[in-house]
C-alpha cells in the first residue's frame, strides 16, 4: 500500500501535488473551525460555513458567511491566525520551514515544488529566498501588531483585548485576508487616519510581492551603487502604484457628487486611496460599499479582478499580468513586435502566458457570473462585484455572501481557491506537462480582426 502511494506521489506533477496540499490544507482547517472550543456557545455554525470559511483563510480572501465577532472564541480566532498565515506566505515556505527546523535535506522534489508554490523561474536559490521571505514577513505582522495593539489601548478597555485586536488586524491586514472582529471591517475607523494608514502599509507589504520586499532589504544590505533592481520589481512596483492612483482618482471622479458631496477634503482622499488599496487583495474596507455607485462598483471590480502582484499573497491575473498586456497593446498598436521597458526586453513566453492567464480568468469569471445569475435572485453588478472579489481574494462584499445559495457558495470557494493556487497553477494542474516540438507543420496566415 505505501509502495502504491508513493509511486502515486511520484507520478504526480508539481503543480497537482500543490494544489492536493491545499486541498489537504482546506480539510484539516475546515476540521479545525468544527471544534467546540474555537465557536462560542449558541452561535449558528454548520459544516458549510466551516467550509467556506476555511477556503476564504487559506486562499486569504475574506469572505465570510457569519459575523467572527459573534462566532469565534479566542482559541478560534488564533486558529484562524495559524491558517492564515499558511494561507499568506504558501503551504511550501512553512513547509520548507518545519523540515529545516527537523534537518531534512531540501532536494530537487521540493524545490521544484517550492519553485511552483512561489511562481519562480529558477531552481537556484530558493530556500534562501524562502527564509528571508519567514523572516521578513513576520517581522511586519509582529511590528504592525505592536503598533496596533498599543494604539488599540485608546479604543478598548483591556490591554489583552487591544493586543488581540492589534495582532488579528496585522495578520488580516498583512497577509491581506480582509477578515475582521469588530463585526463591521474599518468603518468603526472610518475618521482614525492612523488606523487607516497602518492598514494600507501592510497591505501594500502584503501584496506587492515578496520578491519585491526582499529586494529591498538586500538594496540596503549591500552597497547601493552596485544594486541592481530585476525587471520584475521594477515593472511591480510601478503598476501597483499606478493601480494604487488610478482606483483613487477613479473613486473621486465617479464619488465626488454622490457618496462624498459632504464630506472634506481628507475624508474624501482617504475614503477613496485607502479602498484603492484595499481591492488590490486587502478586502478591508471603512464605508458601506452598497452606498457607492454602480460605476464604482465597476471600477472595483476591475481592480479586484487585476489583484496582487505575482509571488504575494493576493489574487486575481496579478499587476505584471496586467501591465505586460497594456505593455504589448501599446507597443503592437505603435508597430513593434518586441516589448521594450526600462532597457530589458519581455520574452516572447511571457507574453503567451499573460494573455493565457487573462483570458481563461475572463472565461472563469463571466461564466461564474452567469451561473450565479441562474443560482441566486439578486442584482447583476453585486454577483460580479462577488465573483471578482472571490477571484482576486480581496474579500469585499455587498453583503450576499451569507444569503448565497449552497451551488453559489462553492462556485465562490472555487474562484477563491483558484486564485490563491493561480490560473498558470491551476492550468497545469488539470493539463499535461510542458512538451518539446518534435516537428512543425507548414505555417499559414489567418485573417484577423
Amino acid at each position: 500500500m505505501r509502495e502504491k502511494f508513493q509511486t502515486l506521489m511520484n507520478n504526480l506533477r508539481p503543480a497537482q501535488m500543490i494544489v492536493g496540499y491545499y486541498i489537504i490544507v482546506v480539510i484539516i482547517s475546515t476540521l479545525l473551525l468544527c471544534l467546540p472550543v474555537a465557536i462560542k456557545n449558541h452561535a449558528h455554525w454548520t459544516f458549510m460555513d466551516a467550509l467556506f470559511t476555511a477556503v476564504s483563510a487559506v486562499s486569504v480572501t475574506g469572505l465570510t458567511t457569519v459575523n467572527f465577532a459573534e462566532t469565534f472564541t479566542t482559541t478560534g480566532l488564533f486558529i484562524l491566525i495559524f491558517i492564515l498565515q499558511i494561507g499568506g506566505v504558501g503551504i511550501m515556505a512553512l513547509g520548507t520551514f518545519f523540515w529545516i527546523v527537523l534537518g531534512k535535506k531540501i532536494g530537487l522534489r521540493e524545490r521544484r515544488l517550492i519553485m511552483t508554490d512561489q511562481n519562480q523561474m529558477n531552481l537556484s536559490g530558493l530556500v534562501r529566498l524562502l527564509k528571508q521571505l519567514l523572516v521578513v514577513f513576520i517581522m511586519i505582522e509582529l511590528m504592525g501588531a505592536l503598533i496596533l495593539g498599543t494604539y488599540y489601548l485608546n479604543y478598548y478597555p483591556t490591554w489583552q483585548e487591544a493586543y488581540l485586536h492589534g495582532l488579528f488586524s496585522s495578520v488580516t491586514a498583512t497577509t491581506n485576508a480582509g477578515f475582521d472582529i469588530t463585526g463591521s471591517s474599518l468603518i468603526p475607523f472610518a475618521n482614525d487616519y492612523f488606523v487607516q494608514f497602518i492598514h494600507m502599509v501592510l497591505i501594500t507589504l502584503g501584496a506587492i510581492g515578496f520578491p519585491v520586499l526582499i529586494e529591498v532589504v538586500n538594496y540596503f544590505k549591500k552597497r547601493k551603487e552596485t544594486f541592481h533592481f530585476t525587471l520584475y520589481t521594477k515593472i511591480a512596483t510601478l503598476m501597483y502604484l499606478i493601480l494604487v492612483l488610478f482606483g483613487g482618482l477613479g473613486f473621486l471622479l465617479f464619488e465626488w457628487n454622490h457618496f462624498l458631496h459632504d464630506k472634506i477634503w481628507h475624508e474624501s482622499l482617504f475614503y477613496a486611496f485607502f479602498q484603492s488599496v484595499s481591492t488590490r487583495s486587502g478586502g478591508l474596507v471603512t464605508l458601506d460599499l452598497t452606498d457607492l455607485s454602480d460605476a464604482t462598483l465597476m471600477l472595483l471590480s476591475c481592480l479586484m479582478f487585476i489583484g496582487a502582484s505575482p509571488s504575494s499573497v493576493g489574487g486575481g491575473i496579478r499587476t505584471t499580468t496586467f501591465a505586460i498586456i497594456i505593455l504589448f497593446l501599446y507597443h503592437y498598436s505603435r508597430g513593434n513586435q518586441a516589448i521594450k521597458i526600462f532597457k530589458r526586453e519581455i520574452h516572447e513566453g511571457d507574453v503567451v502566458k499573460a494573455f493565457v492567464v487573462s483570458i481563461f480568468a475572463v472565461m472563469v469569471c463571466f461564466g461564474s457570473v452567469v451561473l450565479l445569475c441562474f443560482t441566486e435572485d439578486v442584482p447583476v453588478i453585486t454577483l460580479i462585484f462577488e465573483v471578482c472579489s472571490a477571484f482576486g481574494t480581496s474579500g469585499m462584499s455587498l453583503g450576499i455572501t451569507a444569503e448565497l445559495s449552497n451551488i453559489g457558495k462553492i462556485i465562490i470557494m472555487l474562484l477563491m481557491f483558484i486564485g490563491r493556487v493561480g490560473i498558470l497553477t491551476f492550468l497545469l494542474m488539470i493539463g499535461g506537462k510542458e512538451k518539446k516540438e518534435n516537428f512543425h507543420y507548414p505555417k499559414e496566415r489567418v485573417i484577423i480582426g
